[in-house]
């Protein structure tokens, strides 16, 4: 009975969710023997200003962009 927590920047669609979810589950059964049924997949959006990698925060890493980067 697996649960995937997957954590993104907000700004995804439900489609793209809806995919995800889909091929996530279909891995579980194919790779844990579990049913469909049995798998949980929680979304959670963050913000970019509230992820920071490596000291910087992402909000911080698009601000800084070169322009046609």
């Amino acid at each position: 009975m697996p649960t995937l927590r997957v954590e993104l920047f907000e700004g995804r669609s439900a489609e793209q969710k809806r995919a995800l979810a889909k091929e996530l589950t279909e891995a579980c059964v194919r790779v844990l023997g579990s049913s469909a049924d049995s798998v949980d997949v929680i979304f959670q959006d963050v913000k970019r200003e509230n992820w920071a990698s490596g000291g910087v925060l992402w909000s911080d890493r698009q601000a800084a962009k070169p322009a046609g980067g």
